[in-house]
């Protein structure tokens, strides 16, 4: 692990059916929250079609511009699910039938009906690939690269990530506070920009909401310094107190 450097990653999200708002994407939070934890930043998330041009065209801005580029959806046994032929094309390289993945679907399938054309579609990979585990439901998610290719599924995603947790080279974890206050973000706008430039290492977001017929927000503070993030909410929580506003810890 190497603390001073920011390590980033990028997620696509494929499908139709996110796009069309018939289902509603899960991954995105959890991916985020487990990249954390690995030292990992996500920086950008996409949401794309079942269209292999434009699954191409994400794919080689995002894994040029970023350490990792973690992918979910369109790797079921259907005729639409097409990531692993849009990656490979990305990639330059041919789909093939990756053995390991092959002999994993014919054992778990072995007695839930065998294996069928559709299944064994699972098995097929960018030439090159290594295989991600899947403890949930057999197939397997794939690595090629820096390309983390996993299912749209979330609870199959999870196990997918439990797999990965502690084999991606990351920095220091992000850390985060929060304080809460019944106050404007307006009123305070100029004194949350002072403390940050003052706090150098820390970013400090601001979260309104309008609860009980009045208006408040919730401060969040992060940083990979937990001295400084200490300090810099001290500061927040003085400088909101001098002029009129005490805070919650933890939020509101």
């Amino acid at each position: 692990m190497t603390q001073n450097r920011i390590y980033t990653a990028a997620l696509i999200i494929i499908g139709d059916e996110i796009l069309s708002g018939r289902t509603q994407d899960k991954n995105i939070g959890q991916i985020a929250l487990w990249l954390n934890i690995q030292g990992i930043r996500l920086k950008e998330v996409r949401v794309v079609a079942d269209d292999q041009d434009a699954i191409v065209e994400a794919v080689n801005i995002l894994r040029a511009r970023h350490d990792y580029l973690f992918t979910t959806g369109g790797i079921g046994p259907t005729h639409d699910d097409i990531t692993v032929d849009a990656i490979a094309a990305a990639l330059g390289v041919e789909v093939v039938i990756h053995p390991e993945a092959s002999a994993v679907l014919h054992q778990y399938y072995e007695s839930r009906g065998g294996i069928n054309p559709g299944r064994l579609r699972m098995a097929r990979v960018p030439d090159g690939a290594d295989l991600i585990p899947n403890k949930m439901s057999g197939a397997p998610g794939i690595r090629a690269g820096n390309i983390f290719i996993m299912a749209g599924v979330p609870h199959i995603t999870a196990g997918m990530l439990d797999a990965l947790t502690g084999t991606l080279e990351g920095g220091a974890p992000l850390l985060s506070r929060q304080i809460g206050c019944w106050v404007a973000e307006s009123e305070v706008a100029d004194l949350l920009g002072k403390i940050e430039k003052a706090h150098e290492g820390c970013q400090i977001g601001s979260y309104p909401f309008f609860r009980e017929g009045k208006v408040g927000a919730n401060f969040v503070v992060r940083s990979v310094d937990d001295r400084i993030l200490d300090q810099c909410i001290s500061a927040l929580q003085a400088g909101l107190a001098e002029i009129g506003y005490p805070t919650v810890g933890g939020g509101i």
